[in-house]
């Protein structure tokens, strides 16, 4: 395996080979078929009871799952919505991102009523991923109108931040430990991150130009990862130092790795979707080594967000294939 340490632009060591894939078992799978078909059902989210929400992106619909019986509860959006992402707070409450109507909703799964928080400009008309912050307000990223925003929840109010990179494509985005979301720059070679207090944006440059990071976690040791689309590199964000250190994926520049999390052993899994059926990888910073792939059963066709449960050990995902699934990565008790 080639591994690549990288800084300010110049490589400082390497390439070097650090070993061989990691022998290991298959992970253990299961998915359940979503009863309504070619809806793309993605970016799923654990509920404080156990549930697994997730939206309908072409089928304009929030969702839940409950894994314990497989039943399926569907709730209907505005037309037009296509809501791209779905995260639950405290209360069970479904927030979702409206990807072609320009705004955020909050679903009250008990009375079914929707609160609306549409966007202040209308260029963020497609807003993305989100994320909750300490303090439980809302994080997102708006990828085609070029903006990070945030929804504090007490007052309703939205505040966008406008890249000031051409074309940056706000993607993947997660918190750290502080409270400082990171968000990758999918349009460029670029990952961003705000200080709240501020405001202010920064903007960190991975050093190959042609880089196009996608989807975004964070290890317990402060480091960024990101996985890079077009090139096929798992990649590594020091912020104090700037430092990136990066390593193939198994499949190399044809393996598109898209959904990534990190567990609770500070290991990263993500998918490749450059092969049918896609391959669930782990890496281990620790070892520096890959895990053997694991296969997903239905194929997945392209599996573009992941989330990992601590109370179960286990990851879930949907996929381009109608599917809602999970991947026992460590063993704990589930149903």
């Amino acid at each position: 395996m080639r591994h690549m340490v990288i800084a300010a632009g110049l490589m400082l060591a390497g390439p070097v080979w650090t070993g061989a894939q990691a022998p290991a078992a298959p992970v253990p799978m299961r998915e359940w078929t979503v009863p309504w078909e070619k809806s793309r059902p993605r970016d799923p989210a654990v509920a404080p009871d156990g549930t697994i929400w997730f939206v309908g992106q072409v089928g304009n619909y929030v969702a839940r799952l409950d894994p314990a019986t497989g039943a399926f509860t569907r709730y209907e959006v505005d037309p037009g919505t296509h809501p791209h992402t779905v995260i639950v707070d405290r209360d069970g409450r479904a927030w979702y991102s409206g990807n072609q109507n320009g705004m955020i909703g909050r679903l009250d799964p008990v009375t079914k009523a929707i609160t609306r928080y549409p966007m202040p400009d209308p260029k963020a008309k497609d807003p993305h991923t989100m994320v909750f912050d300490p303090a439980g307000d809302l994080w997102f990223t708006v990828q085609n109108g070029g903006f990070v925003g945030k929804l504090t929840v007490k007052t309703g109010t939205v505040k966008l931040i406008a890249m000031p990179t051409p074309n940056a494509r706000p993607y993947g985005i997660v918190m750290d430990a502080k409270g400082h979301p990171w968000f990758c720059e999918f349009g460029t070679n670029k990952i961003g991150t705000v200080d709240p207090a501020t405001m202010q944006l920064r903007e960190y440059v991975l050093p190959d130009s042609t880089a196009h990071p996608r989807r975004i976690a964070r290890t317990s040791d402060g480091r960024i990862w990101v996985v890079d689309y077009t090139r096929g590199y798992l990649s590594a964000l020091d912020p104090a130092t700037g430092r990136v250190e990066e390593w193939p994926a198994p499949l190399g520049k044809g393996s598109l790795p898209y959904a990534l999390t990190v567990d609770d052993r500070d290991r990263l899994w993500f998918v490749e979707t450059g092969k049918q059926p896609n391959r669930l990888v782990g890496f281990d910073p620790r070892t520096r080594t890959f895990t053997a792939p694991s296969e997903l059963e239905s194929g997945g066709g392209t599996v573009r967000h992941m989330v990992f449960d601590a109370k179960t050990g286990v990851i879930w995902f949907g996929t381009d294939n109608n599917t809602i699934g999970r991947a026992v990565v460590h063993p704990k008790p589930i149903s």
